[in-house]
Order: C-alpha cells, then sequence, then structure tokens
C-alpha cells in the first residue's frame, strides 16, 4: 500500500481544525490528528524564529499527494506553508487498506482561492 504521513504545522487551534477537516471532507486525507502545544525554532528570512503552532498528522495515499499539495497553499495562511511526506513503511494491513479507502483515487480539483 501506498499509505503517507504527512506532517505540517499551524498558526493555532482553529486554522488547524478548520484544515483538518477541509483535507477529510475533500478526501485528501483519511485522518488528521492535531497536536497542539509544538514549539518550533525555524529560520526564515536570515533570522532564527520562534512559534507556539499545532501540528497536523494526515494519513494519506501517495496517488493523493498531489492534490494535497495544490490545496494546502489554499487553505493556508502562510506564506510557506509546512508540508513533508513520509513513507509508511508497514502497518497494520487493514488500518493501511481503511486509508485508501478513505482517500479519493481522484481527488476534487478546487479553484484558486477556495
Amino acid at each position: 500500500m501506498d499509505a503517507l504521513v504527512c506532517l505540517c504545522t499551524c498558526p493555532g487551534a482553529d486554522v488547524a481544525a478548520r484544515i483538518a477537516r477541509a483535507l477529510v471532507e475533500e478526501r485528501l486525507a483519511a485522518c488528521v490528528n492535531v497536536l497542539p502545544g509544538v514549539r518550533s525554532v525555524y529560520r526564515w528570512q536570515g533570522a532564527v524564529e520562534e512559534a507556539d503552532e499545532v501540528l497536523l498528522v494526515a494519513k494519506t495515499t501517495r496517488a493523493a499527494l498531489p492534490a494535497l499539495r495544490a490545496r494546502l497553499p489554499a487553505l493556508h495562511p502562510y506564506e510557506l506553508p509546512e508540508l513533508v511526506a513520509v513513507e509508511a513503511a508497514d502497518g497494520l494491513p487493514a488500518y493501511l487498506r481503511w486509508i485508501a479507502d478513505n482517500v479519493a483515487a481522484a481527488p476534487l480539483a478546487h479553484e484558486p482561492g477556495e
């Protein structure tokens, strides 16, 4: 199975919940965990920054990744949203099938700005 785990940080709980719900409703992800309490330290525009963020952990498929990658910037307030996809090398076969069954084979296209 081509299951992926995608990571994305958000500036707060409301934004994270809205993005998580959209990804699941639009069948771009089968499940999105919303993890509060993340402290990020990162380099941005030449300076080291720190921010309290909320981490999204989305379970999706390799086939849906291009649509998720295209959709995320329209949903996210950051100039450069984080999106890192990691292969799920193994897992319970029934859970991996569940991911595949709950992500659209051909996710719906969205107009820019939606």
